[in-house]
């Protein structure tokens, strides 16, 4: 599956970034590489728990 997401840079110079289509999928990072890396885990980490939960595993599910 692919996803967009939403990067961001913060006040203190880290890397947000968002998913928009899985609701609280967020992380961040030090650099722009970082944070994209962090969010493939999260997401991973998301849609996991979303199926344990039997949630639909995106918003536009």
């Amino acid at each position: 599956m692919k996803f967009n997401v939403i990067l961001e840079q913060d006040e203190d110079n880290m890397w947000i970034v968002e998913c928009p289509s899985i609701p609280g999928c967020i992380s961040q990072g030090e650099t722009k590489e970082e944070a994209l890396n962090n969010i493939k885990d999260a997401i991973i980490a998301c849609l996991e728990v979303r199926a344990e939960l039997g949630y639909p595993l995106t918003f536009y599910s």
